[in-house]
């Protein structure tokens, strides 16, 4: 029986390791075993930023990743504890009746959608302003040098 607020408490704070899939899915959910890469990728980006500074051309490609997968898993909580009970338990959990209720929605429910919705889209906000800053930064300084 896999609960609908469980299941979107995963995706908005495991999601970006994977434990929202592995608790749905099962261990042997490749999404689920892919999700840390980007995060890992992500997370080095802001290593690299630590250690050669923000004018790192491949900080500015690696950290986006970490935000975007962050987004996507806030998106995937809010589908998750935006969907109906019917729906969630004809999906994930076919033996019980449509209004079995592991698939309802309650106050902790509402409170994983509206703060992956805040964080979610803080986050994704960021990654694209981070990643179109230093782009449009690095190209200005590539059009200086060819005008001299």
């Amino acid at each position: 029986m896999k609960n609908k607020t469980l299941a979107t408490w995963l995706a908005f704070l495991g999601g970006p390791l994977g434990l929202h899939r592995f608790y749905l899915h099962g261990f042997g959910d490749l999404l689920g075993w892919a999700l840390p890469v980007p995060t890992a990728l992500g997370l080095y980006g802001i290593e690299r930023i630590q250690r050669y500074g923000l004018d790192d051309q491949w900080s500015w490609v690696l950290v986006p990743l970490l935000g975007f997968t962050v987004a996507g898993c806030a998106l995937t909580a809010i589908v998750y504890g935006l969907m109906t009970r019917e729906k969630w338990n004809a999906k994930f959990n076919p033996p019980l009746p449509e209004d079995a209720d592991s698939g309802g929605t309650n106050w902790f429910t509402i409170a994983a959608v509206v703060l992956s919705l805040m964080i979610g889209t803080g986050v994704l906000m960021a990654s694209i302003a981070f990643s179109f800053e230093h782009y449009f930064r690095y190209q200005i300084e590539e059009g200086r040098k060819i005008s001299q």
